[in-house]
């Protein structure tokens, strides 16, 4: 092995981690915003509401996120409506088009993520909330959430590294964050040993500060719970997160 070569790629690629934290990050929020809304109407007893979005997570984790990336990316372009639209400003950027699959294949998760968290809230906690006056929608914000929230933090946790690792997936369509430059590397240098050492030191270092700040936020929640006393309705009413 190489070991100048693999410190001179740590720091080339390196340079790719802006695009990689972007693309996850950007992904995340979408992914988060879209799921949450899925996950109270995934847990809806109305199957008008419920179906639609089975369908939905049930296509979207049930494919390939590459195959997914490619039919955005390759697919939509294809589609004469799509291009006379507004949409195309974005949708020919291959940036734009990894964010969407990304944001869709990980809402798909986090929809499944936090409608298990939702159904496990105890009616008991619904029902004493009702009984204080609060509205369907203030007991979704400021109880049902805030409790599904924090059981499946764990859960919520794994798709947000999964979600970072998933973006290595961009390289396929020509963006240059970690694994796009490592590919351009290799090509440069007929060197994949040290160079793919190289992208997975850097995935692994950025796994384990995710990791940490992640874990960070379970304490903390778990302690404003216990200070707060989170099991009570009126501590919702001042809202819980």
């Amino acid at each position: 092995m190489d070991i100048a070569l693999l410190f001179d790629s740590t720091i080339v690629l390196a340079g790719g981690i802006p695009l990689t934290l972007l693309l996850t990050f950007a992904s995340l929020a979408a992914g988060t915003a879209l799921s949450v809304p899925f996950a109270f109407m995934h847990a809806s007893t109305y199957k008008t509401v419920s179906v639609p979005v089975l369908v939905y997570t049930y296509v979207f984790r049930g494919t390939p996120l590459l195959v997914q990336l490619f039919i955005i990316y390759y697919g939509l372009g294809q589609i004469e409506l799509i291009r006379a639209s507004f949409a195309w400003v974005l949708l020919r950027d291959p940036f734009w088009c990894c964010l969407l699959a990304f944001s869709l294949n990980g809402a798909a998760y986090m929809t499944e993520i936090f409608r298990g968290g939702i159904q496990a809230v105890p009616p008991g906690m619904v029902e004493a909330a009702e009984t204080v006056g609060m509205t369907p929608m203030q007991i979704r914000l400021r109880i049902v959430f805030p409790i599904a929230f924090r059981s499946v933090l764990p859960s919520y946790a794994n798709e947000v590294i999964g979600m970072m690792k998933a973006s290595s997936l961009a390289s396929t369509v020509t963006l240059l964050e970690v694994t796009g430059l490592s590919r351009k590397l290799v090509a440069e240098t007929f060197a994949p040993y040290e160079i793919f050492i190289a992208a997975g030191l850097l995935y692994l270092s950025l796994t384990v500060i995710f990791t940490r700040l992640l874990r960070a936020l379970e304490i903390s929640i778990d302690g404003y719970s216990a200070d707060e006393g989170t099991c009570r309705p009126h501590s919702y009413q001042a809202g819980a997160l």
